[in-house]
């Protein structure tokens, strides 16, 4: 049995660049004694090993390679240099309609892909009907692809590669353009398979990365710029990202932002009581602020930030209290435009939950400014969910300009750890206070 499933050793790819079409031409006739073209690098000395079983994921920006090394590794493009093996049947979503003939149906395509992954007849009748059960595409599996929407594309396509007793599974941003419910769908599809198979995913969704992954790799212009647990490379290829830029929202807002539809939404669970006092109580034990880990300018600094209840700073809640996490910052230079937020994480990195002071300001008709020295504090308040045991941070930040282009002043990761000591949590990675639940019996359901 192989130890690894995919090995990668100093790998590089680049292409040769003609000036003019006749160049081209003319290279046949040197035969390497004279080059006409220039050398374009895409990846640069590529080395990793990917054990049997193990999940790892790809971030990068685009261009930064990540197409290409998938290519290579599933053997549609050869390398310039280096070595490959990949030990055990790939199954790969690589680009939508790759491999499939528009003329054909989606039955005959199915027919198709999956004989090139080398099922026979036998084998493909058999996995025919889930495979179409799967895909959820209903008629249009009995029409010409070349009218599919690229969803449509996605569910054919995945639902093929799910049923051909794959070893490795490589899947490159194919799964953007699905549907949130066939995307949850895949997804629960490849949290099965990790189990006894190997994956290979790249996904510019750092939260898929951080959930699904064993370990990533950065790719920053065709060179890996960091190999590491899926939670460390995410944090530092989103501290290098909202470092130089970032995209939010559009500064204009709404005119549905004058309707008040806040007015009585608060609410304590209806078990509080009854739950506080058994053991079914959802401790949630708070750490101090810490700036271990942080980027920006610092034009202003994050210099402390605390969690408090009625004003008193906590060092131990319970799930479903409302709390305040309070932020102090200190500027060193003239500050416009400040904004302020914060993510509540858990221990894989996915964010749970997370707000900032832009959408207030705006409604407000505010601009936050801070002159050389001044100080400041920001206050949310938020209801508490309740937390499966376990370890979570809080992440802050404060920067200055517009949503759609800012600079980073500060930006602290992990600055609050908390971490909850018991089990009491309805379903999910949060549970949240209940308004109600009622149930009754229905008249006349005798049967």
């Amino acid at each position: 049995m192989f130890s690894n499933s995919i090995s990668v050793k100093n790998v590089s790819k680049s292409y040769p660049v003609f000036e003019k079409p006749i160049h081209r031409l003319l290279q046949m006739f040197f035969y390497g004694y004279k080059k006409l073209y220039s050398e374009v690098t895409v990846l640069q000395d590529i080395s990793f090993e990917l054990k049997k079983g193990e999940t790892i994921g790809i971030v990068g920006k685009n261009g930064a390679g990540k197409s290409t090394l998938l290519q290579i590794i599933c053997g549609t493009m050869h390398q310039t240099d280096g070595e490959i093996t990949v030990n055990g049947k790939v199954a790969a979503l690589l680009e939508l309609g790759a491999g499939f003939n528009p003329e054909f149906t989606g039955i005959e395509n199915v027919k198709l892909s999956a004989s090139l992954y080398g099922l026979t007849p036998q084998e493909i009748e058999s996995k025919l009907h889930e495979i179409i059960e799967f895909s959820e595409i209903g008629d249009y599996v009995n029409k010409p692809v070349k009218i599919y929407s690229s969803g449509m594309f996605l569910r054919l396509a995945f639902s093929v590669i799910a049923h051909v007793n794959a070893d490795i599974l490589v899947i490159d941003e194919a799964l953007a353009v699905g549907d949130v419910y066939f995307t949850q769908k895949c997804m629960r599809f490849i949290d099965e398979f990790k189990k006894n198979g190997t994956v290979l995913f790249v996904s510019h969704d750092t939260n898929s990365i951080t959930a699904l992954c064993d370990r990533a790799i950065w790719l920053d212009n065709g060179k890996v710029r960091m190999l590491d647990t899926a939670k460390n490379v995410t944090e530092a290829y989103l501290e290098d990202y909202f470092g130089l830029s970032q995209e939010l929202i559009s500064d204009e807002l709404s005119s549905a932002n004058d309707i008040d539809v806040t007015s009585d939404i608060d609410y304590l669970d209806l078990r509080t009581k009854f739950v506080n006092s058994s053991t079914l109580r959802n401790d949630i034990e708070v750490f101090d602020f810490i700036d271990d880990g942080s980027f920006g300018s610092k034009k202003a600094k994050i210099t402390n930030s605390i969690l408090t209840h009625n004003g008193q700073k906590l060092s131990w809640c319970v799930g479903g209290e409302i709390v305040n996490l309070k932020i102090y910052i200190k500027a060193y230079s003239d500050i416009t435009k400040l904004i302020c937020g914060f993510y509540f994480k858990n221990r894989l990195g996915q964010h749970l939950f997370g707000d900032n002071t832009f959408i207030t300001s705006q409604q407000r008709k505010q601009v936050l400014e801070l002159k050389a020295h001044e100080e400041m504090v920001f206050e949310f308040g938020f209801r508490l969910p309740f937390l499966p045991g376990g370890d979570y941070t809080i992440n802050i930040a404060i920067a200055s300009g517009t949503q759609m282009d800012h600079e980073q002043l500060h930006w602290i990761h992990d600055a609050i750890a908390v971490r909850s000591q018991s089990s009491f949590v309805g379903s999910g990675l949060i549970g949240i206070p209940m308004k109600s639940i009622q149930y009754s019996k229905l008249e006349n359901s005798h049967g």
